[in-house]
């Protein structure tokens, strides 16, 4: 019943997910045909969609050769990500192997297969991904090998060193992150799809990268916690608890929500940087592609700003919530609409007593400047009496059924996962 009574009060959303559910999909995210590749490739693409099936629906999606190389990068950075991931490993053995991973792509014959980890598959089986990778272009391989030596070494450096002050949680935020952003933006130059601007400019594309990772780490402070992981920076949730993990008392409820707000202004600041690349995008799928993720990350901080609940539980925004992101960003025009919306969300609910409350404001005004509203996009919520009347006849007929949305979409449309 709590379902029905989420939909009732937005049915644009009901809309949107039947929309979705019947078609609409694929506008977005549409799928290749794995009987037109070759045999690597489709073992590649299974691996894309057993190791995540959002990052394989949109990027199935993307044009041309791009895609084959982006499904590489993927595949590649995954198998990096589970060595570091793998606490079974030691370190005598876990850190050379991370800075010299780069160079495991041009061994055919390496793998590794004493992983205990979920997505160990993909580097037991590295040499068909390896293969793919010396099958792509040499333009992309150069991207690929660069981006995954530069992120190992930094993989390395953080093993056994906490983020203490906010430039290390930029620089850990940039080695995981980051280095995606600028490898993703140098493979877009590099199809020709996107201006050559786009893989050069890297501040921008870090940005971009920070910005939905920064957006992760505050999610998941609970879960992190439970799983014995911090990566909050001690320079800031210091002056408000003893330990990081003294936030998920509930007598400490008060001085940890001033601490989550203080992070996500500080997330806030890169929203220009990721409005001003978007704008220089060309293709597209590749607009797309970078789009989604980044309105679904201010929906996300919209959700956890000024809110206990991140501290208790999950915060996740409404699978409608999440599909209407979807269909809807898909100009720059609508992107800066949607920016709009969800600062002006959570500008509503600063506390006037809240120590980080003057910053807030005063980014929340950047972003208001290059994202005013006035196109199309911001009267995307109009829906007439009768149309409202239908929509809420259709949930209370339909709202059951919504709940049996297959299982790539229900993962597609949680807020970000990686």
């Amino acid at each position: 019943m709590e379902l029905l009574k989420k939909w009732l009060g937005h049915p644009e959303e009901i809309y949107n997910l039947l929309r979705f559910k019947m078609g609409g999909y694929r506008v977005v995210m549409p799928r290749i045909d794995p009987d037109s590749l070759g045999g690597g490739l489709r073992t590649c693409y299974r691996y894309l969609n057993q190791t995540s099936r959002s990052f394989a629906a949109v990027i199935q999606a993307l044009d041309g050769e791009l895609r084959h190389a982006v499904c590489i990068f993927y595949l590649v950075l995954r198998a990096l990500d589970t060595i570091e991931d793998d606490m079974t490993i030691s370190l005598d053995v876990k850190v050379p192997m991370l800075h010299e991973f780069h160079s495991y792509l041009y061994q055919p014959e390496w793998k590794y297969t004493e992983s205990k980890e979920k997505d160990r598959q993909v580097l037991e089986d590295f040499p068909t991904i390896s293969m793919e990778f010396r099958n792509l272009s040499k333009v992309y391989q150069d991207v690929i090998s660069d981006v995954c030596h530069k992120m190992g070494v930094g993989m390395a450096e953080f093993l056994e060193k906490k983020v203490d002050s906010q430039l290390e949680w930029d620089t850990y935020c940039h080695y995981v992150a980051g280095l995606v952003g600028i490898g993703l933006s140098r493979l877009f130059s590099a199809s020709e799809l996107e201006d050559p601007i786009v893989g050069q400019d890297t501040e921008l594309a870090n940005s971009m990268g920070l910005f939905l990772q920064k957006t992760n780490i505050i999610r998941d402070y609970l879960e992190d916690q439970l799983e014995g992981r911090e990566f909050w920076p001690k320079e800031v949730w210091s002056r408000y608890a003893k330990k990081l993990s003294d936030f998920a008392k509930p007598e400490n409820i008060d001085m940890a929500v001033k601490c989550l707000n203080e992070l996500i202004t500080n997330a806030l600041h890169h929203v220009p940087d990721v409005l001003t690349y978007l704008s220089r995008l060309k293709n597209q799928s590749v607009f797309n592609f970078c789009a989604i993720p980044q309105v679904m990350a201010i929906a996300t901080l919209a959700a956890c700003y000024n809110n206990k609940q991140v501290f208790r539980g999950a915060v996740k925004i409404r699978k409608g919530q999440a599909v209407t992101l979807m269909m809807d960003a898909t100009s720059i025009q609508a992107v800066k609409a949607i920016m709009y919306q969800y600062v002006e969300e959570i500008y509503q609910k600063i506390p006037s007593t809240d120590p980080s409350s003057n910053k807030t404001q005063q980014i929340i005004a950047s972003i208001r400047a290059v994202s005013l509203p006035g196109s199309p996009m911001a009267s995307r919520h109009h829906f007439s009496p009768i149309y409202l009347s239908c929509a809420m006849l259709l949930a209370a007929l339909s709202w059951q059924y919504l709940t049996t949305l297959s299982k790539a979409t229900e993962e597609y449309v949680q807020a970000s996962e990686n």
